[in-house]
């Protein structure tokens, strides 16, 4: 089946056993480079990528996610006009895993726009967007044909940030749920905060909680985060700061305390910089977050009371890595080289979390979702 191995993951999972044909769906920015989502086969045994092509056309499919069982995919379109309004949409597909070619089920308006980010409740019965520039949580119900319905919910927070050219007001993007299912979380990259919500997988109702959020220090654009493969300890990549803070979670009560925060730029680096994807190691012992402008990926150790050490920096072998996911064995990290056209995969060492380069880029345009077959 399919799973995303981002910054969605929501409980202790065994590593998927390698194979020598595994389907990886690619979301990019359409343009000149690109039209929509492209499929390539990826060898567990050797991290090699072989192209297949074309797998949808669809307009800015910039985030992915799947059915845990693999029949669907579903595409946010990081649009600001859908319908002759102010929004993006999502589109739901079918999955055919032989010839890795999708068919368009239908689509959704997100009622905001430029939507980011996207992810699945642990029932697989609705999904939750975030819209960017609209700055709202959206949840669609999943229909049993994989379809969506139209919009459950929509929850703004009004406000903005001390950023003015960035945080001018909320600007959603990130959405996942907790590992009890009982609690969505949505960062808010214009708020500096972590919202949290209380979700109903019977209905798909979401409504505040209480506390409403946690915040991050102002300034820093929260951007996504990952869940520790307990349950119990989140970290958040910080795009404005080059930072990522590390929470503890309270299951039970559904709250996050702060624990500190750490650079993911190397010391003494002054150049401009953004960070973007952050991803946990399935075996809990390493935190990966990449640099836009450092071009790398920086590599950080857990430890037991949630704080991060640096390890060291890897560079993604192009610009811009926007995204990247670590594999459903544990031992691949691929990251999509957005401005330079390219995939750069990496060996994990599960023992060191250092990274290796292996073997040559594989080309696509514009790349910014990486998805794997489970």
């Amino acid at each position: 089946m399919l799973a995303v191995v981002t910054t969605s993951v929501l409980g202790v999972r065994p590593p998927a056993a390698p194979r020598a044909s595994r389907l990886a769906l690619i979301g990019t920015y359409t343009g000149p480079a690109s039209r929509g989502i492209y499929a390539f086969r990826f060898d567990d045994r050797t991290g090699a990528l072989t192209p297949i092509g074309l797998a949808a056309e669809t307009p800015n499919p910039s985030f992915l996610t799947a059915s845990a069982d693999g029949r669907f995919v579903y595409a946010v379109n990081e649009t600001e006009d859908f319908g002759g309004d102010k929004s993006g949409s999502v589109t739901a597909f079918s999955v055919d895993e032989g010839t890795g070619r999708l068919t368009r089920l239908n689509v959704q308006s997100t009622h905001g726009a430029a939507p980011c980010h996207l992810t699945l409740d642990r029932t697989g019965k609705f999904l939750a967007v975030a819209n960017y520039t609209g700055g709202n949580f959206v949840v669609f119900p999943v229909k049993p044909d994989g379809s969506l319905g139209p919009s459950a919910s929509s929850l703004t927070n009004p406000g903005s940030g001390p950023n003015r050219a960035r945080q001018d007001g909320p600007h959603a993007h990130d959405v996942v749920f907790d590992r009890t299912n009982a609690f969505l979380l949505g960062v808010d990259l214009g708020l500096d905060k972590v919202h949290i919500y209380n979700f109903v997988a019977a209905t798909g109702a979401v409504t505040p909680h209480a506390p409403a959020f946690a915040t991050v220090p102002p300034g820093s654009g929260p951007r996504h985060l990952a869940w520790h493969p307990d349950g119990r300890r989140l970290f958040v990549i910080n795009e404005l700061l080059s930072t990522i803070a590390s929470f503890t979670w309270a299951p039970g009560i559904g709250a996050l305390s702060p624990v500190a925060s750490v650079s993911t730029l190397p010391a003494g680096w002054t150049g401009e910089n953004s960070t973007a994807e952050i991803a946990v190691h399935p075996n809990g012992r390493f935190v990966y977050g990449s640099n836009r402008g450092h071009d790398s990926v920086a590599i950080f150790s857990i430890g037991a009371d949630s704080r991060l050490t640096p390890i060291g920096h890897e560079a993604t072998r192009g610009r811009t890595p926007r995204n990247f996911t670590i594999d459903p064995t544990g031992r691949w990290l691929v990251a999509g080289n957005q401005d330079t056209n390219t995939l750069a995969v990496f060996a994990i060492d599960a023992v060191t979390g250092k990274l290796t380069p292996t073997g040559p880029l594989a080309d696509v345009g514009a790349p910014v979702s990486i998805l794997f077959m489970r």
